[in-house]
C-alpha cells in the first residue's frame, strides 16, 4: 500500500495562487496516496494513517482547537510534518505551532532571482543540489534565526538580491525533531513554476520522504 500523504491547503490569510500546481506536483513526485483537502475537519480525525502531513502554502489561522491537539499529538507520537513556503505564516495564534516549525514568516522582497547556498548535503532534501542553487522565489525573512532550534540545510545569500534583512546567516531551509516526530521546512515554493522544476521537485520530495521516514539521511 502507498504511504498515505494529508496535503492540506487551508488560507484566511494570503492565498498562493500556486496551490493547484503545487497539489498536482506532490500527486506526481512519488509513489504516494494524497488526500487533499482544505477542510479543518480533516485534522480533527486520526492523523495515524498518514505518512506524513502536508501544510502546502497555508495561512492564517486555519486549525480548531480539536485540530491543533490532534496534529500536536501526532507529530509528538511520531507522525511527519512538511511545511512549505507559506506554512510559516500559518497559525500565529498557537504558540505550539511556532516551535513546531521553527520560525515564523516576517516579511519577503519581491519576488526575483537569487542564490540558495547548501550547508548540508547529508540530507535527501539537498543530496541531490549543487553547493550553490540559482533559484527564484520570495526569500522570506523571519521574525528570529531558527538555527539554534533546528538542522540548518540550506540559506539564502542576501548579496544575491535586493531586500534581504536577516543578514548573512538567513536559514531558508531546515529539519528538526519534535517529541518522535520529524519536522521538515522549506521557504521555497512560491510560484507555480517551482513545481516544474526538476531540482526543486526533488528537494520537495526529499523533505516529505525524510519527514516520513521513507528515505535514509546521511547525516
Amino acid at each position: 500500500m502507498a504511504p498515505r500523504l494529508l496535503v492540506h491547503t487551508r488560507t484566511t490569510a494570503y492565498r498562493h495562487d500556486s496551490i493547484p500546481v503545487a497539489i498536482a506536483a506532490v500527486r506526481t513526485l512519488g509513489d504516494f496516496d494524497v488526500i487533499a483537502t482544505e477542510d479543518p475537519a480533516a485534522l480533527e480525525a486520526p492523523l495515524e494513517p498518514y505518512a506524513a502531513v502536508v501544510f502546502l502554502s497555508t495561512s492564517g489561522e486555519i486549525l480548531t482547537p480539536a485540530g491543533r491537539e490532534r496534529l500536536a499529538t501526532y507529530v509528538e507520537s511520531g507522525g511527519g510534518f512538511v511545511g512549505v513556503h507559506a506554512a510559516a505564516c500559518t497559525e500565529y495564534e498557537w504558540p505550539y505551532y511556532g516551535e513546531l516549525l521553527g520560525a515564523r514568516f516576517d516579511r519577503h522582497p519581491e519576488f526575483q532571482p537569487g542564490r540558495v547556498v547548501v550547508e548540508d548535503r547529508s540530507h535527501p532534501a539537498t543530496q541531490h543540489l549543487p553547493a550553490v542553487w540559482e533559484f527564484t522565489d520570495e526569500w522570506y525573512d523571519f521574525r528570529d534565526n531558527p538555527r539554534r532550534a533546528v538542522r540548518v540545510l540550506a540559506c539564502a545569500d542576501e548579496t544575491s538580491y535586493d531586500g534581504g534583512r536577516m543578514g548573512s546567516d538567513h536559514p531558508l531551509v531546515w529539519c528538526r525533531e519534535q517529541g518522535e516526530g520529524r519536522v521538515f521546512y522549506t521557504a521555497l515554493g512560491h510560484a507555480s513554476e517551482a513545481y516544474e522544476d526538476p531540482d526543486f521537485r526533488a528537494h520537495l520530495l526529499g523533505g516529505i520522504n525524510w519527514a516520513a521516514r521513507l528515505a535514509k539521511d546521511a547525516g
